[in-house]
């Protein structure tokens, strides 16, 4: 989850430097996402050890949603959330991007 912020707040919202066990998201979204953060009118963080803390996660069945506290330069700990999904395979965890807003 670590790369997929950091590869957010480096502007690469499609992850087209790839990151192992993460599914690339969708055009939509990815520019979802993008304009977002945009809208928000702050710069994304790399994920501080602290947002664990606060972070949370639901079994669903067959995958975890998982919502990820996002951290901005100039507010520390923001509104904004990174919801994924995570499944098990035969290989381990694969994450899946499914939105990033505010809840």
């Amino acid at each position: 989850m670590r790369d997929i912020v950091k590869a957010f707040a480096e502007g690469d919202y499609d992850l087209a430097r790839g990151i192992p066990r993460v599914t690339q998201p969708s055009k939509a979204t990815a520019d979802h996402a993008r304009a977002y953060v945009e809208d928000y009118g702050e710069t994304l963080a790399e994920l501080p050890e602290e947002t664990w803390r606060s972070s949370v996660s639901q079994w669903m069945g067959n995958h975890w949603e998982v919502l990820v506290d996002l951290w901005t330069l100039e507010s520390g700990r923001s509104d904004l959330v990174l919801h994924l999904l995570v499944r098990e395979d035969a290989d381990g965890f694969r994450f899946e991007i499914h939105l990033l807003y505010v809840p």
